[in-house]
């Protein structure tokens, strides 16, 4: 069957893009956590007293949780440094701020909405269960195949 043959020969070859993708994704995610830790850092105080409004509890120290979160995440991704392993706390970030800052927008991205947390949470996810991929730290100290 010709069609089975293509596919097959077009699923072996993906294989060759699986680290490039990987890498792609865990650079995007790093930019993408950079300017909100930053943020956060620049005016810590503002976040806390913010948290506390949204109904947080321990604004203060969730908001360094946070904030610490991101920007250990930024370096860790761009590294390819226990991907799977801050990949977790930051998909908990991803649900925090769904919950209680985009959910009641609705889904889309220009609304505010979740549309854009889900993605940074899927693409965690995907990093968390294939790992960094070749270009990594991970694959050199842990020789983690992915």
């Amino acid at each position: 069957m010709l069609l089975k043959k293509i596919y097959t020969e077009l699923a072996r070859l993906s294989e060759y893009g699986k680290s490039l993708s990987l890498l792609l994704a865990r650079l995007v995610l790093a930019y993408g956590f950079y300017k909100p830790a930053m943020m956060k850092w620049n005016d810590i105080g503002s976040v806390a007293e913010w948290f506390g409004s949204i109904g947080i509890p321990f604004p203060t120290l969730n908001a360094y949780m946070a904030a610490g979160t991101e920007a250990i995440g930024v370096v860790l991704l761009t590294l390819g440094l226990l991907t799977r392993v801050i990949s977790l706390p930051l998909i908990i970030v991803m649900i925090v701020a769904i919950v209680t800052v985009h959910l009641p927008h609705g889904f889309s991205a220009g609304a505010n909405g979740f549309e854009i947390p889900l993605y940074y949470m899927l693409f965690l996810f995907i990093l968390f269960t294939h790992g960094a991929g070749k270009f990594s730290v991970d694959r050199l100290l842990f020789k983690d195949k992915n």
